[in-house]
């Protein structure tokens, strides 16, 4: 997540989108006071300024609308350009699983993704949970319940759909492919049909609202 007073955005990084690719894009052209959450390397330089900054919720990548509640103002809110990246959900899965089967990490998805194969993975109950609860819009609804996004940047279609944020920014950006999960390029290898069905179902918020197909 970036939060930029100075330009006046708030970039929403949802999980597995690219959103890294777009925290890198926006460093290079931080301004100073920018609050940046994350684990790129401007970011970590800047950590040490999270500590004890007011908010509802964990400050981390991957934080919420509702969780800046308190360091961000609903007023303040209000008048702010707020942006995130979403990705067709079908693709997301498949980088998702391949991701937390690389990681080290003690947590119970990554322990989940390293025991059971893809369609186990996806189908398991604390799987389903956790993408039903948290579809694209859930990242960029405030602590009030209201969902705020000027942009959602579709990543198959990023040149189209980024051109309202590089009009409010005032540059072009250049995203770079960073944190490429290991798998095959064609995530539809990865379904069979009662697979894909059992996925759009799950994911159907997104499905529905960016009119995403398998």
């Amino acid at each position: 997540m970036i939060i930029s007073r100075g330009r006046n955005y708030i970039f929403v990084h949802a999980p597995k989108t690219g959103g890294t690719a777009m925290m890198m894009a926006l460093e290079d052209k931080a301004k100073k006071d920018d609050i940046l959450i994350g684990d790129t390397p401007k970011a970590q330089r800047r950590k040490h300024r999270l500590k004890d900054l007011p908010a509802r919720g964990r400050l981390w990548k991957h934080a919420t609308l509702a969780d800046i509640d308190g360091l961000v103002s609903p007023g303040e809110l209000e008048t702010m350009f707020v942006f995130t990246l979403v990705r067709n959900p079908w693709d997301r899965l498949v980088s998702y699983y391949h991701w937390l089967r690389a990681q080290g990490f003690d947590h119970p998805a990554v322990t989940l993704s390293k025991a059971l194969s893809f369609e186990g993975f996806l189908r398991h109950p604390d799987t389903v949970r956790s993408l039903t609860s948290s579809p694209a819009e859930h990242y960029v609804t405030d602590a009030g319940g209201q969902e705020r996004c000027q942009a959602y940047v579709r990543l198959e279609h990023l040149n189209r759909d980024l051109k309202p944020v590089e009009a409010h920014l005032g540059f072009r950006l250049k995203l770079q492919r960073v944190n490429a999960s290991r798998r095959e390029a064609d995530y539809r290898s990865y379904y069979d049909d009662s697979l894909a069905a059992f996925a759009g179902e799950v994911c159907a918020a997104d499905v529905k609202k960016f009119s995403y197909k398998f």
